[in-house]
């Protein structure tokens, strides 16, 4: 039975584990809006199989699709990848799909925050979002666990923790005008030390430039391990990212995390920059109410929006000079895991990457 419990994870002595944690097994979404996705979503489709596959060879994965894309996923999809229906306006399980939390004794049980596609009605990218926003309770109810609805509008994409009591997220993110309004910064960072179960809060100043998220933590930096962040970089004083990334870096270097210990921050050297072009942009349906696909406009590319999985890290790739070195630099930062690249262009050009499309369920 799924029930939904009215304390807070902190108060019954659940945390989120870092994702570098075992995990039990995977959970995505199957593309399909023709208004985000170029071509009815078929290249996304093809991208998003490819990563599930990946996955696949290190932990179960379960793929939530609606029930007119079912028989075409269970085509697509390896024989090893459960395939559920479960409705949902677009595919982003990370943003929209519940928090896991475990506690000392092994039990597992989820957080339901409230989802806005990234803002609402004052800035959000698509309307309506009702089925993303119903996600996370039926990801619980299929898998029999109790849920916390947490008073807060965010993302997982917004947050990162070590597992021992850090969170990193990003001011321009949870502070945005679209998301919390009515709350105060104090009070955003006691619902995340409530429901995360966290004992400090690093709020770095901003996100990746362009990201349509503005400013999920996930492209721009990540725990590899307690006490060490990959961060996406740039060399390139003249791009956009260069200033944020050099923030963040400064501000990481120089902080602590709940243990007290002093973060190591290795940085992962962006792609070069990635513009939709005019093709790509003419094969989306122009829908009033979703962001609209111009050519020319830049992408948020970052090989930071990978996923850790059990022995595997799965990293996206976008036949850039800087793929080879991004996986040497990640293989050589996790020794542990096997890192495999993944071609992540068709799914940047739906507003995100890897990481943004997959969210672990830990054992």
């Amino acid at each position: 039975m799924a029930r939904t419990l009215h304390s807070t994870p902190a108060a019954d002595g659940f945390r989120m584990p870092g994702e570098f944690e075992r995990h039990a097994g995977t959970w995505m979404l199957w593309p399909q809006r023709p208004d985000n996705w170029r071509l009815g979503a078929k290249p996304a489709q093809k991208a998003f199989a490819a990563v599930a596959a990946a996955i696949s060879q290190f932990e179960p994965v379960t793929v939530g699709v609606n029930p007119e894309q079912f028989a075409n996923a269970r085509r697509m999809l390896p024989p090893q990848v459960r395939v559920v229906e479960l409705s949902s306006n677009d595919a982003w399980m990370r943003d929209c799909g519940p928090t896991f939390v475990i506690n000392e004794l092994g039990e597992t049980r989820g957080v339901h925050w409230h989802f806005n596609a990234w803002g609402g009605m004052v800035n959000g990218l698509y309307f309506p979002w009702d089925l993303d926003a119903a996600v996370a309770q039926k990801v619980l109810e299929i898998e029999r666990l109790d849920r916390y609805r947490a008073p807060l509008v965010l993302e997982g994409g917004s947050i990162h923790v070590d597992g021992e009591g850090c969170c990193i997220t990003t001011e321009e993110c949870l502070l945005d005008e679209g998301r919390n309004p009515e709350l105060t910064k104090d009070e955003i960072e006691h619902y995340l030390k409530e429901y995360l179960n966290v004992k400090k809060v690093l709020w770095i100043p901003r996100g990746v430039a362009h990201d349509e998220t503005r400013g999920h933590v996930d492209n721009l930096a990540c725990f590899l391990r307690p006490g060490v962040i990959a961060l996406t970089w740039t060399d390139d004083h003249s791009d956009p990212q260069y200033e944020r990334s050099a923030q963040a870096y400064e501000f990481l270097s120089r902080e602590t995390d709940a243990r007290g210990r002093a973060l190591q921050v290795h940085k992962i050297h962006q792609p070069n920059p990635i513009l939709i072009q005019p093709e790509e942009a003419e094969e989306v349906d122009i829908v009033e109410g979703t962001l609209p696909r111009r050519p020319g406009d830049r992408l948020p590319a970052s090989y930071i929006n990978f996923y850790l999985c059990n022995g595997g890290a799965i990293v996206p790739t976008f036949n850039d000079p800087h793929d080879a070195e991004a996986l040497a630099t990640l293989q050589r930062l996790l020794p542990e895991r096997r890192v495999i690249g993944i071609p992540g262009r068709e799914i940047l050009l739906g507003g995100g990457n890897i990481h943004c499309i997959t969210q672990q369920q830990p054992r």
